[in-house]
This record gives structure tokens, sequence and C-alpha cells, in this order.
């Protein structure tokens, strides 16, 4: 599968996003769907993930309350909705997507992703 992240820019904290990632050559529908996040100087953290074929979802505690991990299965495409963004958010944020889902989705690390979009920069002005 491939992958096409868009949605980012320039936010005031308080402010809210929407990211796509676009699937084409396959059925993002049948993959487990995350979006991560590389902040400046930072490692790539995983931020919320969607199990393929299924209604399970994952957020990392940061985002949770704030951020909405979804699939329009019609159009191939997972959307990240965040709202409440604070300049902590700030980061490129990409999509990727694996075969499988597991009972610990707070240990995957982006080694554990096979496929990636190219990211998309949001920054939060404070």
């Amino acid at each position: 599968v491939q992958l096409q992240a868009s949605g980012g820019g320039l936010v005031q904290a308080g402010g809210s996003l929407r990211l796509s990632c676009a699937g084409s050559g396959d059925t993002v529908y049948t993959y487990t769907m995350a979006w991560f996040r590389q902040p400046p100087g930072k490692e790539r953290e995983l931020v919320a993930a969607i199990r393929g074929k299924g209604v399970n979802t994952y957020y990392t505690d940061s985002v949770k309350g704030r951020f909405t991990i979804s699939r329009d299965n019609a159009k191939n495409t997972v959307h990240l909705q965040m709202n409440s963004l604070k300049p902590e958010d700030t980061a490129v944020y990409y999509c990727a997507a694996r075969w499988s889902w597991s009972v610990q989705p707070n240990t995957w690390s982006s080694a554990d992703f096979a496929y990636w979009g190219q990211g998309t920069q949001v920054t939060v002005s404070s």
C-alpha cells in the first residue's frame, strides 16, 4: 500500500486541524493504520492507531480526549482530527500501516510499521 499524508499547517493554540492519509494500491481498511509524530530533535512517537477490519483504537495519553482517528472506507483514507491543539503538538506527522493489531499498541515503535507516508508539518503557535 502507498500512503499520502496531507492536512498539516500552522494553527494557534486551541485550534483544530484534520490530517488525512490517502491509501493507494490496496485497501487501508485491511491494515492497522497509525499516526506517528516527530517533534524537532526528538524521537518519532506513536500518537494514535486504528485496528484493521475492526474498531479498536489506541491513543497516547497526551492526546486522549483531543485527537480522534477514523477511517473513511469509501475514500480509502484515514483521518486524524486534532482539537484543542497545544504548542507541544508541534511536529512532523506521519501515517503508517502494518498488518496486525496487538494487545499492547503502547509498545509499538516505528520499526513495527512496514508502510509509511511522507510527513506533514503541524505547527501550533502559542
